[in-house]
Parts: structure tokens; C-alpha cells; sequence
């Protein structure tokens, strides 16, 4: 591990060389590059820089301590050697976090699909509140939300909802959330008082990047046009604006209505199957990785029950975590983040252990 934090620490620094020099920027594109590696890196540098220190403190009071009579001055050195000691063993452990294998797809925005499930209107009501349940996660974290369908009902709830999340970091943080949602509260319309078991399932998808191939024959797509339909407002155009895409090969269709151009939906509509095409290809590789794909933390099969939401007891509960939170309306208003960061550190512990497993 060691040897490996030197290497980076001596890319850093030919980072930081290079990006000294005048000429370095006119080349915008190697500039770019340079400058995301030594963000990349920072982090790892950081961390190691303060390892060492504490080392040189370790190395340097136990050389006083053999020279040093004063009682009072011993003490000083001795809780001093032992604060250094401490945070060695934590950077340690930071540092082996650091250089876990990172997700390529982690900086990258999201196109997140909620659908409805079992449970009829009250599960479409469901999805509603979970789509604004992350509207409003992505305002906090100042992140752009863009809405690409939606199929609404007349009670105010959604079948399904398709958007993108634009943000730094976004994929890396909603991908926990890929998989079943489970409400269990009385429904409105309930008249007996009776609790309601509903389900809707989210879709976290890394937004395709302009530099990743995925092919689409146009032969493999059928385009079809038609009017926007809905319940009123900026959805329902009087033009055949609305545009849905059927892959052939695949079996996927998109849909998209948002936009009063067809131009505009088309392309958001094959924004949206050029995700769920990479998406396809992932999940393929998570299948043929097992193993991997067990020692991750609900990342990989979208038919896993992730969460229940238990309203007449207040609670949230994470079932891959076994974290459960007694805080359901902030939760409800986009406070996920402890929710989120419990995913993460579990994850990354799933990980570690693998990795030591490896090494034995």
C-alpha cells in the first residue's frame, strides 16, 4: 500500500509541474484532464502527507522520552505520542478507503425512473412523494433536476416519472437508491383505518457520456409522434410534439413529452435509451460478477426491497443496512443523507473485507 501511496504522491507532484507550465493551457482538453487527476488525487495526498507527519512525531517523541527527566515534559510527550498513534491508525484506514477501485460512473449525473407497483393509486400517490422526496435532496445539494416524463394520474400521483439529476458527484450518492421502496400507512380513501402495504421501484442510471460507445441502428427503432397527454398545464400541447422510441431488440420503450419541440423530446428520448442501454450492459456485468456484485450494497439487483416507509409509526427502515431511522418527515422532505452515508460506509467496509480477503 505504501509503495503505491509513494507512486501517487510523486504523480502529484509531476501533476503540479506540468500544470505550472504557460503552455499547459492551451491544450484544453489535456488541461481539463490534468486538473480532474490532481482533484482525484488530493484527497489521497493529503491524507498520506499527514501519515507521515504523525509518524515523524511518533519517531520523535519516543527519542525525548529517552532523554527527558522532567516528569511534566515526559507527560507532554507521552499524550502527545499517543494522539499521533491514534491518528495513524485512523489515516490508516482512511487511506486504505481512498484507494478502493472507484466506480467510473460515480462523478457522472443520473436519469432516475420511479414506477409504480403493487398497491394501485395509493402506490402511484407513493411514487409522487418519492419523486419530490429527491427534488428536494437535489435542491439541497444544488443540483439540477430536468423532468423527462411523466405519467400522471387524476388524484395528484404518478405511474411512473423519469428526470435527470445534474450534479457533481450524483451517481455516486443515488445509486443507493436503486431498487424496491415499501409503504406501509392508511390510505385517504381507506375508510376501515386500515394499514396499506404499497410498493413503487427506482432506477438509478449513469448518464451516457458523449465519449461512451453505444451504437443504435436505426433500423433496431421504431419513432413514433404524437400529442402530449396529461392533466392540464405545460405538459398538453395542441402539436404532435410528444415523441416515443421502441427499441426492437431490446423490447425498451421511452417516451418523452415534456418539451414543446419534437425535436427537443426526441433527443431526450434517446438520451434516456442510451442510459437504459448502458444500464442493460452494466447489470449484465454485475450478474457475471456474483461476487462482486454480493459485496455491494443494493447497487446491482433492482428487485431487492431497499426501504420501508412505515407512517403511523414514524420510521424509516433500510433493510441491506439494517439501519432504521425514526425521522420520516424529514426524510419525506429530502434529509436522505444519513440514510446515504450509512449505504457508503457499508459499502466500503464490504469492500475492504473483500480486499484483505484477497491479499491473505
Amino acid at each position: 500500500m505504501f509503495d503505491k501511496l509513494e507512486d501517487l504522491l510523486h504523480r502529484f507532484e509531476e501533476i503540479l509541474n506540468e500544470l505550472n507550465e504557460p503552455t499547459v493551457a492551451e491544450n484544453q482538453a489535456r488541461f481539463r484532464a490534468l486538473m480532474k487527476e490532481q482533484s482525484d488525487l488530493t484527497p489521497i495526498v493529503e491524507a498520506y502527507k499527514e501519515y507521515k507527519k504523525c509518524n515523524e512525531t511518533v519517531a520523535d517523541s519516543l527519542s525525548l522520552l529517552d532523554s527527558e527527566s522532567d516528569e511534566e515534559m515526559r507527560e507532554m510527550l507521552k499524550e502527545e505520542l499517543n494522539e499521533a498513534k491514534k491518528r495513524i491508525e485512523e489515516l490508516e484506514t482512511e487511506l486504505k478507503v481512498l484507494l478502493l477501485p472507484k466506480d467510473p460512473n460515480d462523478e457522472k449525473n443520473v436519469i432516475v425512473e420511479i414506477r409504480a407497483g403493487a398497491g394501485g393509486d395509493e402506490a402511484a400517490l407513493f411514487a409522487a412523494e418519492i419523486y419530490r422526496m429527491y427534488v428536494h435532496y437535489a435542491e439541497g445539494r444544488r443540483w439540477k433536476v430536468e423532468l423527462l416524463n411523466v405519467d400522471e394520474i387524476g388524484i395528484g400521483g404518478m405511474k411512473e416519472v423519469q428526470f435527470v439529476i445534474t450534479g457533481q458527484g450524483a451517481y455516486s450518492r443515488m445509486k443507493y437508491e436503486s431498487g424496491v421502496h415499501r409503504v406501509q400507512r392508511v390510505p385517504e380513501t381507506e375508510s376501515g383505518g386500515r394499514i396499506h402495504t404499497s410498493t413503487i421501484s427506482v432506477a438509478v442510471m449513469p448518464e451516457v457520456d458523449e465519449d461512451i460507445d453505444i451504437v443504435i441502428d436505426e433500423k433496431d427503432i421504431r419513432v413514433d409522434v404524437m400529442r402530449a397527454s396529461g392533466n392540464g398545464g405545460q405538459c398538453v400541447n395542441t402539436t404532435d410534439s410528444a415523441v416515443r422510441l421502441t427499441h426492437y431488440p431490446t423490447g425498451i420503450v421511452v417516451y418523452s413529452q415534456t418539451e414543446k419541440s419534437q425535436l427537443q423530446n426526441k433527443a431526450k428520448a434517446f438520451a434516456l435509451l442510451k442510459s437504459k442501454l448502458y444500464d442493460m450492459e452494466q447489470q449484465q456485468r454485475h450478474d457475471a460478477e456474483a461476487e462482486l456484485r454480493r459485496s455491494q450494497i443494493g447497487t446491482g439487483d433492482r428487485s431487492e426491497k431497499i426501504r420501508t416507509y412505515n407512517f403511523p409509526q414514524g420510521r424509516v427502515t433500510d433493510h441491506r443496512i439494517n439501519l432504521t431511522l425514526y425521522k420520516l418527515d424529514k426524510i419525506m422532505n429530502g434529509d436522505i443523507d444519513e440514510i446515504l452515508d450509512a449505504c457508503i460506509s457499508a459499502d466500503q467496509a464490504a469492500k475492504l473485507v473483500r480486499m484483505n480477503g484477497e491479499n491473505v
